[in-house]
């Protein structure tokens, strides 16, 4: 298994809608177990293809011992959004209230090609939708509203921001090396994940995902908001 380079906004991939899987095989089985892999080693609770590299309809999960992926993910939702803490690894060092439904239903199938069914609510049910964005070319910052997205688009104009991914950058690729260890405090996390908070969410109490804070944002290239 390997670590996957984590791309961060910025980069095309982030932005194009994810292809469907029509290719069960090795290669595919080896992508899901080397994106589980990377989401532990970075300290999040979820990652997408899209998020390494890879421009297919595939997520993973880990919380609290339910690990899982999807391959084509269908997903509904019922009920009003509620706010919850959100955090990106492609958008690092930053952490936003978002809304999201309460409780999620994901279909799919797994990398043999066996049925997933899953009803999920609160962290889960957030993961869920979170992952699934990535795959249409969304970032978590892309549902923000009101001041959280005035916001969110002034920090990643920032320079604090940019200093902020390359250097998460630099670790992740000498951790990818084995030159160093995660840095817990700092991960920056997938929709969840570890990482720090900045501008509005500073001082929230951490994120829906991962450890003690959280770090995202979506709007694509330099503050592009959708």
């Amino acid at each position: 298994m390997s670590i996957l380079r984590i791309r961060t906004i910025g980069d095309p991939v982030l932005r194009t809608p994810a292809q469907e899987v029509t290719q069960f095989d090795d290669a595919l089985a080896a992508l899901v177990r080397d994106m589980l892999e990377t989401m532990y080693a970075v300290g999040g609770v979820g990652l997408a293809a899209p998020q390494v590299g890879v421009g297919l309809r595939v997520f993973t999960w880990g919380i609290d011992g339910d690990e899982g992926h999807v391959i084509n993910p269908q997903l509904s939702t019922g009920e009003e959004p509620q706010e919850g803490g959100e955090g990106c690894l492609s958008v690092p060092g930053l952490s936003y209230e978002t809304p999201r439904a309460e409780h999620a239903v994901l279909t799919g199938v797994d990398c043999h090609g066996e049925p997933v069914h899953r009803e999920a609510t609160g962290l889960l049910a957030r993961c869920f939708q979170h992952e699934n964005d990535h795959l249409g070319g969304m970032l978590y910052v892309d549902r923000l509203v009101g001041d959280e997205r005035k916001d969110a688009l002034r920090q990643l104009r920032t320079q604090s921001f940019t200093d902020t991914t390359a250097r998460v950058t630099r670790e992740r690729e000498a951790q990818r090396a084995g030159h160093a260890a995660p840095d817990t405090h700092d991960a920056a996390g997938s929709a969840f994940g570890a990482a720090r908070t900045s501008g509005a969410a500073a001082g929230k109490a951490g994120s829906a995902f991962g450890a003690a804070h959280t770090a995202g944002s979506p709007f694509g290239a330099a503050g592009d908001a959708r």
